[in-house]
C-alpha cells in the first residue's frame, strides 16, 4: 500500500461526512418521511448507537428503586381481599382440600402463562395498557381503553370496602367492642333488647344497622350515610396521596402495605391454633370430597378465581412491569408472584377456618347447654324416661360427645314424637358447613369470632388494619392501570390526573354510601368486571399470538431474558389458554343467564336477608356496565379501520419523562406539509440539530405508521413499508 494511503483514506472519509451533512441539510423535498418528523442529531461519536438498546433514553422513564419494591407492588396488587374472603369460601364449597387440585392445574394452564404474557409485553414495550396494544396493532388499541374503564368501575366500589374497613378499624379502640352485645332499648316502663338484634345477632345487627344503616331495597336510597361518606373520603385521600407521585410515592408504601398483612395472618394463625376447636375447623376445611371435584362448576369457579386473583386484564400488571428494565427476568417474576398469591390464599384459608372452628365450637357448646336443659325439663314432666339416659351422663357438665349419645338414643326411642320435643343436633360440622364469603365473612362471622378472643380490641385493630392494607395494595395497581396508560397516551401531568381521577371517583362513589349503597356494590361486583375482563384477556392473547406473532414474541422474550422460554408457554399461549378462556367465557355467560339477576336485601322487621330481583332500571344499569366496559374495543377498531380520526393530530403521541416532569412533545401542523406543495425551496426547510444520537421524534404524519414504542416513553417513526404486516409496526 502506498505510504500516503492513510492520508488519502482520511480525506475520502472527510468527503463522505461532508456529503452526508449536505444531504441532511438539503434533502429532497419529496421525502415525506423526513419532512413529517423532527430529526435530532447529537454530536458525532465513533460508535453507532441503537436507540432500542440505549440507556440514556430508557432512564428518562420512572423506574423501580429495587427489584424487591417491584415484586412487593405486584404481590400487593394480586393479593387482595379476595384471597381472604373468597378463596376460603370456594375451598369449603367445592370439595375442601380437593379444590386445590383444579385450582393448581388451572393456575399452570391460564394463570402463570397469561400473567407472564402481561408482564412481558409491559416490560418489552414500556407503556401502559393503551400504549402496549396500540403498539401491537392500532386497531386493537381499544383493549387498553377497555382495561381502563374496568379499572375505574372496580376502583369505584373497591375503595368503598376500604372505607368500611376504616370504619370498623376506628371503632375497634374500645373495650368491649361495640358489636359484642346487642344494644338495649329503654322506654317509659322497661328496658328490652333491640328486637332486630335479638332476632339476628350482635355482629349482624351492627353491620346492617349501625355501620350501613341499610335500606330495605335498591330503590329506597335513604340518603347519604355520613359516617361512611367520611370513611370513603379518607380512603380516597389515602389513595391519592400514595399515588400522586406515581411509583416514586406508592413504591415506598408497598413495603408496609404488602408485608403487614402477612405479619397479621401469621399472628392470627398462631393465635388461632391455640384456641379450642381450631383443629376441627382446619380438619373440616381440608378433608377432600373427591366426588365434588368432577363437577364442571368447580372447575369454572376455580378458573374464575385464578383469573381474578392475579389481576389479569386490569392493566395494573402491565403498568407496573412497564417501569422495569428491559433485561429484567419477568419469567421468574411471573412464577414467583403467582405462587406467592396461591400460598397466601392457603394461609388465609388456614387462618379463617381455625378462627371459624373456634367460633363453631363456642356456638356448639351453647347449643349443648341449651338442649341439655330442655332434656332435663322433659325428664321432670315425664315426657322422657330416666331409663333412656346412660348412667355416666352428668347434665351439669355434659360434653358434646355425651349429648350426641343421648340425642341419638332419644331419637331412636321416641321416633314418632321426636320432632315435637324440639331438640337440636349439636354438630360442629353443621356450623362449619354454613358457607360464608365476602362481607359476611369479614364483617360478621370473623368479627363475631374475635369478640371471644382475649384482648379482642387488639385483634380487631390488627384484622381491620390488615384489610385496609390488602385493599390499598390492590387499589394502587388498579389506579396505576388507569393513570399510566392515560399519561403515556395523552401527555398530561400525573399529579393533576391523579387528583382529578380520585375526586371524580369519590363523587361518583357517593352512590355506594347511600343507605342502599351495599346493593350497588353487589351490582358493580357482579356485572362491571367479570365478562369484560374475560373478553379483554382473550383479545390480549389473540393480539400477541396472532397479530403480533407468537414466533416474533418468543424471539423478543429471548432477547429480553437472555434465554429462550420453555416451549410450554408457546403451546399454552397459542392453543390451550385461548381455548380455556373461551370455555370460561361461555360458561360465565350461561351461568349469568341461568342465575336470576338480583340481590339480597336486608329486611328490618324479619332481621334476615331476602332475595329481590333488580327493577327495570337496575337491569339497564347492569347491562350498561358490561356494554360500557367493552365498548371501546369495537369503537377504536372501527375508527382505525375507517380512518375516522387523523393520526396527525398528535393526540396519541407519546411522552418523555425528565426530572419527574411530563414533557409534551411539540406538534407543528404547518411543518408537516412538504415544502414543494407550499412553494418553499429546500433552503427554507429548517436544518437538523446535531448531538449524540440520531432518532426521529414523532410530530404527526398521515403517511407514516406510528409505532408508539413505549419502552422509552418516546415515539419513534418507522418508514411506511406496504409489504410489512401491520403487527410489525
Amino acid at each position: 500500500m502506498p505510504k500516503n494511503s492513510k492520508v488519502v483514506k482520511r480525506e475520502l472519509d472527510d468527503e463522505v461526512i461532508e456529503s452526508v451533512k449536505d444531504l441532511l441539510s438539503n434533502e429532497d423535498s419529496s421525502d415525506d418521511a423526513f419532512k413529517k418528523s423532527e430529526l435530532m442529531v447529537d454530536d458525532q461519536e465513533e460508535k453507532d448507537v441503537d436507540v432500542e438498546e440505549g440507556s440514556d433514553v430508557e432512564d428518562e422513564r420512572p423506574a423501580w428503586n429495587s427489584k424487591l419494591q417491584y415484586i412487593l407492588a405486584q404481590v400487593g396488587f394480586s393479593v387482595g381481599l379476595g384471597n381472604v374472603w373468597r378463596f376460603p369460601y370456594l375451598c369449603q364449597k367445592n370439595g375442601g382440600g380437593a379444590y386445590l387440585v383444579p385450582y393448581l392445574i388451572l393456575l399452570l394452564i391460564i394463570g402463570i402463562p397469561l400473567f407472564f404474557l402481561e408482564l412481558a409485553v409491559g416490560q418489552r414495550i414500556r407503556r401502559g395498557s393503551i400504549g402496549v396494544w396500540n403498539y401491537i396493532s392500532p386497531k386493537l388499541g381499544g383493549i387498553g381503553f377497555a382495561s381502563c374503564v374496568v379499572c375505574f368501575f372496580v376502583a369505584l366500589y373497591y375503595n368503598v370496602i376500604i372505607g368500611w374497613s376504616l370504619f370498623y378499624f376506628s371503632q375497634s379502640f374500645q373495650h368491649p367492642l361495640p358489636w359484642d352485645q346487642c344494644p338495649l332499648v329503654k322506654n317509659s316502663s322497661h328496658t328490652f333488647v333491640e328486637p332486630e338484634c335479638e332476632k339476628s345477632s350482635a355482629t349482624t345487627y351492627y353491620w346492617y344497622r349501625e355501620a350501613l344503616n341499610i335500606s330495605s331495597s335498591l330503590s329506597e336510597s335513604g340518603g347519604l350515610n355520613w359516617k361512611m361518606t367520611i370513611c370513603l373520603l379518607a380512603a380516597w385521600v389515602m389513595v391519592c396521596l400514595a399515588m400522586i407521585k406515581g411509583i416514586q410515592s406508592s413504591g415506598k408504601i408497598m413495603y408496609f402495605s404488602s408485608l403487614f398483612p402477612y405479619v397479621v395472618l401469621l399472628c392470627f394463625l398462631i393465635r388461632g391454633l391455640l384456641l379450642n376447636g381450631s383443629v376441627d375447623g382446619i380438619r373440616h376445611m381440608f378433608t377432600p370430597k373427591l366426588e365434588i371435584m368432577l363437577e364442571p362448576k368447580v372447575w369454572r369457579e376455580a378458573a374464575t378465581q385464578v383469573f381474578f386473583a392475579l389481576g389479569l386484564g386490569f392493566g395494573g400488571v402491565i403498568a407496573f412491569s412497564s417501569y422495569n428494565k428491559r433485561d429484567n427476568n419477568c419469567h421468574f417474576d411471573a412464577v414467583l408472584v403467582s405462587f406467592i398469591n396461591f400460598f397466601t390464599s392457603v394461609l388465609a384459608t388456614l387462618v379463617v377456618f381455625a378462627v371459624l372452628g373456634f367460633k363453631a365450637n363456642i356456638i356448639n357448646e351453647k347449643c349443648v347447654i341449651q338442649n341439655s336443659e330442655k332434656i332435663l325439663k322433659l325428664l321432670k314432666i315425664g315426657n322422657l324416661s330416666q331409663d333412656m339416659i346412660p348412667h355416666h351422663i352428668n347434665f351439669s357438665s355434659i360434653t358434646a360427645e355425651d349429648y350426641n349419645l343421648v340425642y341419638d338414643i332419644i331419637q331412636k326411642v321416641k321416633e314418632e314424637e321426636f320432632d315435637s320435643l324440639g331438640l337440636k343436633s349439636c354438630q360442629i360440622e353443621d356450623e362449619l358447613n354454613k358457607a360464608v364469603q365476602g362481607t359476611g365473612l369479614a364483617f360478621i362471622a370473623f368479627t363475631e369470632a374475635m369478640t371471644h378472643f382475649p384482648a379482642s380490641p387488639f385483634w380487631s385493630v390488627m384484622f381491620f388494619l390488615m384489610l385496609v392494607n390488602l385493599g390499598l395494595g390492590s387499589m394502587f395497581g388498579t389506579i396505576e392501570g388507569i393513570i399510566t396508560p392515560i399519561v403515556d397516551t395523552f401527555k398530561v401531568r400525573k399529579e393533576i390526573l391523579t387528583v382529578i381521577c380520585c375526586l371524580v371517583a369519590f363523587f361518583i362513589g357517593l352512590i355506594f354510601v347511600q343507605r342502599s349503597g351495599n346493593y350497588f356494590v353487589t351490582m358493580f361486583d357482579d356485572y362491571s368486571a367479570t365478562l369484560p375482563l374475560l373478553i379483554v384477556v382473550i383479545l390480549e392473547n389473540i393480539a400477541v399470538t396472532r397479530i403480533y406473532g407468537i414466533d416474533k414474541f418468543m424471539e423478543d422474550l429471548k432477547d429480553m431474558l437472555g434465554f429462550s422460554p420453555s416451549q410450554y408457554y408457546y403451546y399454552m399461549w397459542k392453543y390451550v389458554s385461548p381455548l380455556v378462556l373461551l370455555c370460561l367465557l361461555v360458561a360465565s355467560i350461561v351461568q349469568m343467564g341461568l342465575s336470576p339477576p338480583g340481590y339480597n336485601a336486608w329486611i328490618e322487621d324479619m332481621a334476615t336477608e331476602e332475595f329481590h330481583s333488580y327493577p327495570t332500571w337496575g337491569m339497564i344499569v347492569c347491562i350498561s356496565l358490561m356494554v360500557l366496559a367493552i365498548l371501546p374495543v369495537p369503537i377504536v377498531f372501527m375508527v382505525r379501520r375507517c380512518n375516522l380520526i387523523d393520526d396527525s393530530s398528535g393526540s396519541l403521541a407519546s411522552v418523555s419523562y425528565k426530572r419527574g416532569r411530563i414533557i409534551k412533545e411539540p406538534v407543528n401542523l404547518e411543518g408537516d406539509n412538504t415544502s414543494l406543495i407550499h412553494g418553499k425551496s429546500p433552503s427554507e426547510v429548517p436544518s437538523p440539530n446535531f448531538g449524540k444520537n440520531i432518532y426521529r421524534k414523532q410530530t404527526g404524519s398521515p403517511t407514516l405508521d406510528t409505532a408508539p414504542n413505549g419502552r422509552y416513553g418516546i415515539g419513534y417513526l418507522m418508514a411506511d413499508m406496504p409489504d410489512m404486516p401491520e403487527s410489525d409496526l
